[in-house]
């Protein structure tokens, strides 16, 4: 399988600051990997590493076969769509105007054609009749599918995701796991994804790497079953089995 993301004995971290150390893992192309553990076990700050808005402290670390440098970033930043967890969409402008907004900077496509991607986009994530909305006006879960149909626009290697289940209803929460597993399946597409959610984890994680705070350190890599039911760890064990999944 193709690698879309290596890391390398990557030490991450802020300054002098060291968060993980040595995190060795790869991404494959068409897989939805998670990142996961604890509040402040690293995840956020390793995500950050990943999409370039903190260099890593020692260690290689590629997205697409290419670091993360001055040269590179242009590049890069379109190799890789990011949803935040709160969407961070722009509360001026509509759903369609947020999502268009790569395609006005970015892209070479004629104006017609960006407003066609962008309804594209918005239909992707069953959302094309809000494409006149403005966040305020439609629900939480919404706004983070609107977050994911312009993390998209510029057809990214891999579309990451912080904390897709947060603030939401289980029901709203598993209708955005399908959406994910859908865009997965129908267009190949790759995703990181950041979580502590168990019941996402077991709907759409492929493999898991875990991290702990107090070791700063990756603990765990694999899929989320083998981490539940074989791990020699018991800090893994007990954090797969804070209580019954769906038993995948």
């Amino acid at each position: 399988m193709e690698r879309v993301i290596e890391l390398r004995n990557v030490y991450a971290g802020y300054g002098r600051s060291v968060i993980l150390r040595d995190v060795t893992f790869d991404v494959m192309k068409g897989e939805v990997f998670a990142l996961l553990g604890g509040s402040g076990c690293g995840k956020s700050t390793i995500m950050k590493h990943m999409i370039g808005l903190n260099p890593v402290l020692s260690g290689d670390l590629t997205v697409a076969g290419m670091r993360w440098t001055a040269k590179t970033r242009a590049k890069l930043c379109r190799k890789i769509g990011v949803m935040y967890q709160s969407g961070a969409l722009f509360g001026s402008m509509t759903c369609l105007e947020n999502v268009l907004l790569p395609l006005e900077e970015f892209s070479k496509l004629r104006r017609k054609a960006r407003r066609a991607r962008a309804m594209e986009l918005l239909a992707d994530v069953e959302l094309a009749d809000a494409a006149d909305k403005m966040p305020s006006e439609i629900s939480g879960g919404m706004r983070k599918r609107v977050a994911i149909a312009r993390a998209m626009a510029l057809d990214p290697e891999v579309v990451f995701l912080d904390e897709p289940s947060a603030g939401l209803d289980p029901i709203t929460s598993a209708s955005l796991d399908e959406l994910i597993l859908r865009l997965k399946r129908e267009k190949g597409m790759t995703f990181v994804v950041v979580t502590h959610e168990l019941d996402s984890i077991f709907r759409i994680a492929d493999r898991a790497a875990m991290f702990d705070k107090a070791r700063k350190g990756m603990v765990a890599l694999g899929t989320p079953a083998a981490l539940r039911d074989s791990s020699p760890d018991p800090f893994v064990r007990k954090f797969f089995n804070r209580r019954k999944t769906d038993g995948r």
